[in-house]
């Protein structure tokens, strides 16, 4: 289910909003003042690895094929 990052150009607010396939995002409206003047915001995702220890790396990304986020996951 994606959650969309929308700002109301109307009262200024950030929120988020889930969008189904079968909502449209220009069906969405702001929360705060009911406004359907909204614009879809450009957001980046994070995403942590575990180290071959079990522990956390602290988030810092490795290498491609590193196992984590988009790692090879042992597929060859």
């Amino acid at each position: 289910m994606p959650i969309y990052e929308f700002i109301c150009n109307k009262c200024s607010r950030n929120f988020e909003d889930f969008v189904l396939s079968s909502r449209k995002v220009k069906d969405v409206k702001c929360p705060s003042c009911g406004s359907d003047d909204v614009k879809k915001q450009f957001s980046m995702f994070s995403c942590r690895s575990s180290s071959s220890l079990g522990g956390l790396s602290g988030g810092i990304p490795g290498p491609v094929n590193s196992t984590g986020c988009g790692g090879s996951s042992g597929f060859s």
